[in-house]
């Protein structure tokens, strides 16, 4: 069973977008951290399940969607490092998800 582990960074993507979409509607947005901190909790057991993402070719990078939410993590056969979280319609940036992994 693999660790997880929540970068910083990751913490707070989740919160800004929670935020945004609180300011329309608070119950989706607490309903919408409810279900990304349980797909996360899954790749505790299932940590391969996410797939690489379109534009990482041959990365260590993986990817689930709970939108809309885009969630970035890194595998390394011990831990689930959680690196980046993004809204669905914005640009993948590779360098956000690089600059963070070699902060954990």
């Amino acid at each position: 069973m693999a660790q997880i582990i929540w970068s910083d960074p990751a913490l707070t993507d989740l919160a800004e977008i929670a935020d945004y979409i609180a300011l329309d509607n608070f119950s989706a947005s607490q309903k919408l951290i409810k279900r990304v901190f349980s797909h996360v909790e899954y790749l505790e057991l299932f940590p391969e399940s996410g797939r690489i993402p379109p534009e990482l070719d041959n990365s260590p990078y993986r990817e689930i969607i709970v939108g809309p939410c885009r969630i970035f993590y890194r595998y390394d056969q011990k831990n689930v490092y959680i690196l980046y979280i993004m809204r669905g319609e914005r640009q993948l940036r590779k360098y956000l998800i690089d600059n963070r992994s070699k902060k954990i």
